[in-house]
């Protein structure tokens, strides 16, 4: 199979386009970074430098291929960047309506089947609604929890003030993923028919911020390492105080109230609310307590 991929090497694009070139597919991953092309190409892929934003680039870019796999950034631009994703997810659909593509898994979040009141996610809402448009398309969406790896970011504030939270309480129920997850649902997906539009869930692990700061605390040499809820204006000015844009800090802001709210998790619980991904929260521990030694 012929299949292009987005997200250049992130997260989940690295070791999502590991497996399909092992599978022996035909593999072109764009990427907006040039100096990315020589890495692309090491992995056994081609490289397409361009940006998600142009419809043109992406119907070269698509054409010819059995598969796309589309993800869009947690923000685009530093304003209007609920407006800059969706616009992005319409050149993805005039490419794909153009090119041809018949089969489409895209990578979205928990929390994207509400039109407001989670922050950064309202974007791929949008997305959604846009590829649900296209006719002719076999499209895959696949909402994942929150990042394991997004705790990465509270290592600096757990070394320096021994802070970990959020600006929700630690007995809220999160969804949580690994991008490992992530990367292997895509993949089996993007060499699957599909079957019109559908939507499924690729959480790992459900937990809450009490139960994770009791996993992390002891592994970190930190046992007495709490979860702290974190007043919104406190958070938003942390993050501005980081150099966070601030319409990006108030979004983030808004995505902490949206689950304080139970406004994320909503749906997921309701139509089931099961982890089925491989790696759990205490497997991941180990990955975290090695990239708190090393910072």
């Amino acid at each position: 199979m012929k299949i292009t991929t987005t997200g250049s090497l992130g997260n989940v694009a690295k070791p999502l386009v590991k497996k399909l070139v092992a599978a022996g597919h035909q593999v072109t991953v764009i990427t907006t970074k040039a100096e990315r092309k020589d890495e692309i190409e090491a992995l056994g892929a081609a490289a397409a430098v361009g940006s998600i934003s142009d419809a043109s680039f992406l119907t070269g870019a698509f054409s010819g291929a059995d598969a796309v796999y589309a993800m869009m950034p947690p923000s685009m631009g530093p304003s209007n960047m609920i407006q800059n994703i969706a616009d992005a997810g319409q050149a993805y659909a005039q490419a794909i309506k153009a090119a041809g593509v018949p089969r489409v898994v895209m990578l979205s979040s928990i929390g994207a089947d509400a039109a407001e009141g989670t922050g950064p996610v309202q974007g791929v809402h949008r997305v959604e609604k846009i590829f649900r448009e296209l006719s002719g398309v076999n499209i895959t969406i696949l909402r994942s929890g929150f990042f394991y790896v997004n705790f990465f970011r509270d290592i600096p504030l757990i070394k320096n003030m021994n802070l970990f939270g959020n600006n929700y309480s630690g007995d809220d129920q999160l969804a949580l993923t690994h991008p490992d997850d992530i990367a292997a649902a895509a993949a089996e997906e993007l060499q699957a028919k599909g079957n019109g539009f559908e939507v499924k869930y690729i959480i790992s692990d459900i937990s809450t911020g009490n139960k994770i700061a009791a996993l992390f605390g002891p592994a970190i040499g930190k046992p007495e390492l709490t979860w702290t809820a974190i007043p919104d204006e406190q958070l938003k000015q942390g993050m501005l105080s980081a150099g966070l844009p601030p319409e990006l800090a108030g979004l983030i802001t808004e995505l902490g109230q949206g689950v304080r709210a139970g406004i994320v998790t909503k749906d997921f619980f309701a139509t089931g609310g099961k982890a089925s991904g491989r790696i759990k929260l205490e497997q991941f521990v180990e990955e975290f307590k090695n990239r708190y030694q090393q910072a």
